[in-house]
């Protein structure tokens, strides 16, 4: 392995430079996304045209991932969001192998001249360095402390975690500063971090937001390929509970006609696992995400896709998303309305989001930079 500031390739198999018309419109078993479009910076686009010779009988190979590290200079990102919790993130990895067709982080892909389809799951980056650069900017004079989130665009505990462990070298460094954090994320892999997130939690610094899309584990290896499945996150929220720590579940995204039936199920689930709170998103559709959810729709669900999308339209001022704050997590219009008036009875009659003022505050009087390595101590 080796790394440089512009990056290099952590799995030294090389990419598969494959045009993206050879997976139009079908299921790549492992994969969300059923084609690999240009991003929309790109000065060419390619176009997939059955000609009637179908020689591919067998379908494409699978597609292998690689990873290539990078060396940031800093690694807290900020933001001013009036619809976000928390104004500063740290993402170690960019790109996700959870393949979850959905997820609004894909588009972000196209600024590093990639597709949001296949290669914002099979061509990632990881920040190896990015607990050291965090700590540099955590002891930086006049730093002050607020909530930060991991897992604000891409999964901090996605596969490659397993054996990079660089969300729980970042978790070590928080937990050595006494710096609050939350942590979202839809992977079972972040009971292996219980001893430090338990510990964390124990002083007021910790909470995790599990996201929970469906309980049907056919609906979610569809739409989320590589992601734990529905009981495995569900023992994650109790192993996490289990430990002390504040858990939310996050049931999202609801898509219309395909798993908003299932909000009230998947409540009571979480609740039943010992989650405390709970939110709720509607699927958002920015920018190339449009066009790649109605490929997948077209390839996984062709039957529903014109209820789906009416439906959003109609939540969305007849558009497949609106972008201004206040209105692109949720939607407006009855469909929407419905929506949060079930969202907000189930969670009272489940005790959900009751204790929310009392447990999911952070402290931030304890933050206070360690002393460094053969630094000596002060005596006063």
């Amino acid at each position: 392995m080796s790394d440089s500031s512009t990056g290099t390739p952590f799995d030294s198999r090389p990419f598969d430079t494959r045009p993206f018309d050879s997976w139009h419109g079908r299921a790549l078993k492992g994969r969300g996304a059923a084609t690999n479009p240009a991003g929309r910076y790109e000065r060419q686009t390619r176009f997939a045209v059955d000609d009637g010779w179908d020689l591919d009988e067998d379908g494409p190979p699978p597609l292998r991932t690689s990873v290539t590290f990078e060396k940031p200079r800093t690694v807290i990102s900020r933001n001013t969001s009036p619809d976000v919790p928390f104004d500063r993130s740290v993402n170690p990895y960019r790109g996700c192998e959870h393949g979850c067709v959905y997820c609004f982080a894909r588009p972000a892909h196209a600024y590093m001249g990639l597709s949001p389809g296949l290669d914002f799951e099979t061509r990632l980056f990881a920040k190896p360095d990015a607990a050291a650069v965090l700590e540099r900017e955590l002891r930086r004079p006049g730093y002050t402390p607020q909530p930060l989130m991991l897992g604000a665009n891409t999964d901090p505990y996605q596969p490659i975690e397993r054996d990079l462990e660089i969300t729980r070298q970042i978790l070590r460094v928080l937990d050595a500063f006494n710096h609050p954090v939350a942590i979202a994320t839809k992977s079972a892999l972040i009971t292996r971090d219980v001893d430090i997130i338990g510990a964390m939690a124990a002083r007021g610094l910790a909470s995790v937001g599990v996201s929970v899309t469906t309980l049907d584990k056919d609906l979610a290896r569809r739409l989320e390929p590589r992601a734990a499945t529905p009981m495995r996150r569900l023992a994650a929220i109790a192993r996490l509970a289990e430990a002390g720590v504040p858990v939310a579940v996050l049931a999202a995204p609801m898509i219309p006609a395909l798993n908003d039936a299932e909000l009230e199920r998947i409540l009571e689930a979480a609740a039943g696992a010992g989650a405390g709170a709970a939110n709720y998103i509607l699927l958002r559709l920015p920018l190339e995400l449009k066009d790649l959810f109605i490929q997948w729709l077209e390839t996984h669900a062709p039957g529903k896709a014109r209820h789906v999308l009416n439906n959003l339209k109609q939540s969305r001022d007849g558009n497949l998303y609106v972008s201004g704050f206040g209105q692109r997590m949720r939607g407006a219009g009855p469909f929407a309305d419905l929506l949060e008036q079930r969202f907000k009875l189930a969670c009272k009659r489940l005790g959900l989001n009751a204790a929310r003022p009392a447990e999911f505050n952070p402290n931030l009087s304890l933050f206070k930079p360690p002393p460094k390595a053969g630094e000596q101590l002060r005596l006063l």
